[in-house]
């Protein structure tokens, strides 16, 4: 009954995703859907802005917490709806929030079988992470590079605190949402036309190279430590 009862929490998202798609409500949250509600959002926005910032946060923190694909569309439309600066702190909010729940699930149901079949491979692993893991986790989220959802898997079972997680993850991840709610603030003439917005622009050098230069910056004390010994 013990071990069962790990599961419940990842039973609990898997209903909350079958819900969600059976209703069809991922689907709602498209750039056509955006652009079509952004005028009554925005005025929702405005008559009850408290409200609107929870719910969203909220909105936010399920979709990562379910992985779902939509989460620049959600971004951008933080930035749209809030603007950038306000949009990113929300964004932030919820995608750690959600991420935290997903490392908690994962590491509840998943952890232990993992640990038991990663053998000395991950052991060494998990001894690296405890010792430096706030700035590993710190680099790759700096840098998008390995899918949200997948980084969150694989820190739940290798080792970090919850808070260094969760720590690592709002700071690592407030450039680029900052960048994509940038992006929002600027697109609602796009979305009207019936376009969607260029993203290609995150990776030019003149965005993309100040992430690589913080993310070398987050692994400096690593690179200290090993010099040291």
């Amino acid at each position: 009954m013990i071990a069962l009862r790990r599961f419940v929490p990842l039973a609990m998202l898997a209903l909350v995703f079958l819900a969600i798609w059976w209703t069809g409500l991922a689907a709602q949250l498209t750039w056509n859907g955006l652009a079509s509600n952004r005028a009554t959002l925005a005025a929702w926005v405005a008559t009850h802005a408290l409200s609107a910032a929870a719910a969203f946060a909220t909105i936010y923190a399920i979709s990562t917490a379910l992985s779902l694909p939509q989460a620049v569309l959600l971004t951008i439309a933080g930035g749209l709806l809030f603007g950038p600066i306000v949009g990113t702190a929300l964004t932030v909010v919820g995608a750690t929030a959600g991420a935290a729940i997903l490392f908690l699930t994962a590491r509840s149901a998943l952890g232990d079988t993992m640990s038991r079949r990663g053998g000395a491979a991950l052991a060494a692993v998990r001894e690296a992470l405890r010792r430096d893991g706030f700035s590993y986790l710190l680099a790759i989220r700096l840098v998008p590079l390995f899918p949200f959802w997948l980084v969150n898997l694989a820190a739940s079972v290798c080792g970090i605190r919850l808070g260094t997680f969760a720590l690592a993850t709002a700071i690592g991840i407030i450039p680029g949402t900052f960048v994509f709610s940038s992006i929002g603030a600027g697109v609602g003439d796009v979305l009207a036309a019936g376009g969607s917005p260029d993203l290609s622009i995150f990776f030019t050098l003149p965005v993309l190279g100040p992430l690589v230069g913080l993310e070398v910056l987050s692994l400096a004390p690593v690179a200290w430590k090993k010099w040291k010994r």
